[in-house]
């Protein structure tokens, strides 16, 4: 008997089953009330981030195969590529829930943040204090009125500075109530090694360098670093180092006033022709083009 194939849900997919979206850009998404999403029950893989805070009632649900209960002020993090089933819910159920694309993380957290993620991550249920409820709340609130008063927006950098300000001071809370393991030694080498290696990520400011780099800093073979790439996260070294490079570019030319000649400098691309097939090659149209499709300056 041949295994059942599990549903995977990439973001892109989200809007199409769901259109109660509360802010939307194609690579963040804000929601609430997902009891009313479509095959929600069944079991599913996600390819994305995403944070779930319970704001009443009670929530029961599997990750990777582990039970884990969420009751109100309950926040939860799951990573990508974890397979999520046996969901239940009390019938007051109610929660915010934040998802995030994968290649946009590096552009969009710095290391610190990377660092709290990658903590809280081990510890993916944490109870929240009612005044760090609030203050959440309060950003998502602040949110909502944005997305419902355009003509109030300035521009699309401010609604993203409203979700930074939101995850540093989730991430900080959250962190209040984990113990701080450092790079706690009972953690195997390989965890330490991927671990080291997405913060060597995170704090480059030029990501345009090679997996033997990587390697070398490491003190570890590129073979041996791409394992434990595959291992943790399903892709290979060269293809997270890809995904960072790919998140900043497109954090530059959508939410800063840099000129492309200086987004391709800035990201350690000498050749201005090379970088514009690079960001052909992984968002399918020119840098220029790019910024046009995507309403960059509005």
């Amino acid at each position: 008997m041949k295994p059942t194939k599990i549903t995977e849900i990439e973001l892109h997919d989200v809007p199409q089953v769901y259109h109660n979206l509360k802010y939307n850009d194609g690579e963040i998404f804000f929601a609430d009330n997902i009891t009313s999403i479509p095959g929600l029950m069944k079991q599913f893989k996600v390819n994305f981030f995403a944070y779930v805070m319970v704001t009443k009632g009670r929530l029961t649900l599997d990750l990777n195969g582990v039970t884990h209960r969420l009751d109100m002020n309950s926040s939860l993090f799951v990573d990508r590529k974890m397979v999520v089933d046996n969901i239940h819910h009390t019938e007051n159920f109610s929660c915010i829930i934040c998802a995030m694309s994968t290649d946009i993380g590096f552009g969009f957290f710095n290391k610190s943040l990377l660092q709290s993620i990658m903590h809280i991550m081990a510890n993916p249920v944490i109870k929240l204090e009612q005044n760090e409820v609030d203050l959440m709340m309060k950003y998502y609130e602040l949110l909502v009125f944005k997305m419902d008063h355009q003509e109030l927006n300035s521009g699309r950098e401010t609604v993203r500075d409203i979700i930074r300000c939101f995850a540093y001071d989730l991430l900080s809370n959250l962190n209040k109530h984990l113990d701080d393991d450092g790079d706690n030694e009972m953690l195997r080498q390989g965890d330490r090694i991927y671990r080291r290696f997405m913060l060597l990520l995170a704090e480059s400011t030029n990501v345009n360098r090679s997996v033997k780099s990587y390697a070398d800093e490491l003190c570890v073979s590129p073979k041996y670093l791409t394992s434990v790439c595959r291992k943790h996260s399903d892709y290979t070294a060269s293809e997270i180092i890809a995904t960072a490079i790919v998140g900043r570019i497109k954090q530059l030319l959508l939410y800063s006033d840099l000129s492309i000649k200086e987004v391709a400098s800035e990201m350690g691309f000498d050749n201005l022709s090379f970088f514009g097939k690079y960001v052909k090659k992984h968002l399918g149209l020119s840098p220029n083009h790019y910024r046009k499709a995507n309403g960059y300056g509005k």
